[in-house]
């Protein structure tokens, strides 16, 4: 299966278009409502850093972890030019221990990994590990229960029913990833004692769009407005294409 790591480059070229701006803006905002307490963050798999970097701007100690130097270089300058400070290593999800010893945070996130690796429930497990009593898991996943929703609305009906019963993909990147339910992660909180706050939906309107379109100015805070209502609201959230869930670890 191929993985992010052949199309790092895309993915950054792409970075200003409709669909991760939406993303980004909804995965910042829904996370907002539960940081009170949150002092500390580990972001696995952050990438450019566009999370971490926020979560570092409002004064929060912010350990970023990616293996790409191209991208934790990003992160870098996105933080200096937001002049706040941000750790970053350089690792994967298998190198955390050695990177941070026994360090726990009260924040944990891994917002688009998931999906690239070959074992979710393990690494929901070795994530857990990182959160510190009572903090926060931060997860998203491609919604296994909405793989027709895109093709369908874009009219490709071939790929529509393919996607009906499947739990892998190719996607807009061209790259190889796995889907997952929401029941798959309420069970992976469950089994770990994880009580989960909330769960929301990522991108429900704007998911069919040309990965290459760019935002419109005149009609973008309509737009976040529309999608943040989406997000937390059903049935639209169970439509949306990446499902974002937040999860309180025991005392």
């Amino acid at each position: 299966m191929s993985g992010f790591a052949e199309v790092e480059s895309t993915w950054a070229a792409r970075l200003g278009d409709l669909r991760n701006v939406v993303r980004q803006h909804l995965v910042r905002a829904q996370l907002r409502e539960h940081l009170d307490g949150v002092h500390s963050v580990l972001d696995v798999g952050c990438g450019q850093g566009t999370q971490a970097v926020e979560l570092a701007a409002d004064g929060r100690e912010v350990v970023g972890v990616d293996p790409s130097t191209e991208l934790l270089a990003l992160a870098g300058q996105a933080a200096q030019a937001r002049d706040c400070s941000l750790a970053t290593l350089q690792g994967t999800i298998d190198d955390l221990g050695r990177l941070l010893r026994a360090r726990t945070f009260d924040l944990v996130c891994a917002h688009g990994l998931l999906m690239y690796l070959p074992d979710a429930a393990a690494a929901v497990r070795q994530l857990a590990d990182r959160v510190s009593p009572r903090g926060l898991l931060s997860l998203t996943v491609r919604n296994g229960d909405a793989l027709a929703y895109r093709p369908g609305i874009r009219g490709d009906w071939q790929a529509a029913i393919q996607a009906f019963d499947a739990d892998t993909y190719t996607n807009e990147l061209g790259a190889q990833a796995r889907a997952h339910r929401l029941e798959d992660v309420l069970g992976w909180c469950r089994e770990l004692g994880l009580t989960v706050e909330a769960w929301y939906g990522v991108r429900v309107f704007t998911d069919g769009v040309d990965p290459e379109t760019p935002p419109d100015e005149s009609t973008l805070a309509l737009c976040l407005k529309a999608e943040r209502e989406a997000g937390r609201r059903d049935p639209y959230r169970r439509l949306a294409s990446p499902i974002h869930v937040v999860a309180r670890a025991p005392r």
